[in-house]
């Protein structure tokens, strides 16, 4: 399993830094578009939507969403609501995380506040990726920051987990996951943070250290987006979302964590003024 999780992402880092550093805005949101495509196509299932034409449907609601919001990304206040929304649904995002047994039956309304919930993490997620790279200051290398960010906080957090995990942090959620590896992610990507402040954008003072405490506000949220994820797989009794990426299961699998980090880290920046 470790083997193919590295040839796969041997394979595919490369070419996801190319694509964020050479395509233009709109082939951008193009790709961008067709992976929250997919992730919703393994979304349905977690819901959940047992037939086909249920999730091909489910799909085409998305696809919409994104439209809409592709003709109204230059509205600020449109901007900003959405952010604002998703920053208040990753909040109780987390208060449903400490009560795990919330929304496991197949009930009406349970099923209509996943689709929802859904909704929204493709949308915001699109949207703040797409707003990101499309800023006149280095767009693109805000978007691969993000990104790298996110694998630093995973990869700092794997590890020492492995190495001190002792803690549980959300046994009923996802058992393999500790405080230790969540203070060991957050750690690296102080590191990160800092050292990318300093020397690439030759921040000092406050606003190096509100660049920092936005990259690290962002991990926390990004370690939610995993749990939700988790959380979903458990309630309905699966290991992977999908089988897409070899050694890392599916769409949904990789851009858990984004789904939080992407809104969170744009409304972070436009917070303080970056």
């Amino acid at each position: 399993m470790l083997k193919q999780r590295l040839i796969s992402a041997l394979v595919l880092v490369p070419l996801v830094v190319l694509a964020v550093l050479k395509l233009d805005s709109s082939w951008f949101a193009l790709l961008i578009a067709a992976a929250m495509l997919l992730a919703a196509w393994e979304w349905g299932p977690l819901i959940p939507l047992h037939s086909t034409a249920t999730r091909f449907g489910y799909l085409v609601l998305i696809l919409t969403l994104i439209a809409v919001s592709w003709c109204s990304a230059q509205v600020e206040i449109f901007v900003d609501t959405v952010l604002w929304t998703a920053l208040a649904g990753w909040l109780f995002v987390l208060f449903w995380i400490t009560r795990p047994a919330l929304g496991a039956g197949e009930t009406g309304k349970h099923l209509l506040a996943k689709i929802l919930l859904g909704c929204g993490l493709m949308v915001s997620t699109w949207l703040a990726l797409v707003v990101l790279h499309s800023r006149p200051d280095q767009g693109a290398y805000w978007v691969l920051y993000l990104l790298v960010l996110v694998w630093v906080a995973d990869s700092g957090a794997f590890f020492t987990g492995r190495q001190l995990g002792r803690t549980k942090l959300a046994p009923k959620v996802s058992p393999g996951k500790t405080w230790e590896g969540v203070f060991g992610g957050l750690v690296a990507c102080a590191l990160f943070a800092f050292a990318y402040a300093r020397f690439f954008l030759g921040l000092q003072g406050a606003a190096m250290a509100g660049f920092v405490l936005v990259s690290l506000v962002t991990v926390l949220f990004s370690v939610v987006g995993d749990l939700l994820e988790s959380l979903l797989k458990r309630q309905r009794g699966v290991k992977d979302s999908g089988a897409l990426i070899p050694g890392h299961g599916g769409v949904l699998d990789r851009l858990d964590s984004l789904f939080a980090a992407a809104p969170i880290f744009l409304l972070g920046l436009r917070w303080t003024g970056l």
